[in-house]
């Protein structure tokens, strides 16, 4: 068995006029916002599903059901507790993640600092060790349309 795993997770969200927009666990003001379940920060939904992946666990839907009355409005970084948790338990720690957001707007770097520390702190590794980045899509697919958004991660785990 190796010492090290990589996994690869992506969520889309449709977005929706007057609710609230969470990304890496930071409420961002804008007019639109996710619709979903959970509080649909698919940011760390996608980071979820890296880790998960990585060590062959499935995926956030299986644990985190979004038919379950546990998991309405539930806050996404709880769930990625959960996750880094999940992993211990399978003798895994958090590598490092790198993760990005695609979004014709609003503009996110002057959030992504703040992304960075909260996921870091919720995936319980430092901060240099996580990598947020966002992009537009110059207009173009859903995210350009304003339609919704998504995202992508790339994690490692290492043996504990």
């Amino acid at each position: 068995m190796t010492n090290f795993r990589i996994g690869h997770g992506y969520d889309v969200h449709a977005l929706g006029e007057g609710l609230r927009l969470v990304l890496g666990g930071v409420e961002i003001a804008h007019e639109k916002g996710c619709i979903a379940h959970s509080d649909g920060d698919v940011l760390v939904h996608a980071i979820c599903d890296a880790l998960l992946g990585a060590a062959a666990l499935g995926d956030i839907g299986k644990h985190f059901p979004d038919t379950s009355a546990e998991f309405k409005g539930i806050d996404s970084l709880i769930l990625l507790r959960r996750v880094v948790e999940l992993l211990g338990k399978e003798g895994y720690k958090v590598g490092n993640i790198d993760s990005t957001i695609a979004m014709q707007r609003p503009k996110l770097r002057p959030h992504i600092d703040l992304m960075r520390e909260r996921i870091a702190e919720a995936a319980g590794v430092a901060v240099e060790q996580v990598s947020v980045k966002a992009t537009t899509t110059e207009r173009l697919g859903f995210e350009g349309e304003e339609k919704g958004v998504s995202a992508t991660a790339v994690c490692l785990i290492t043996k504990i």
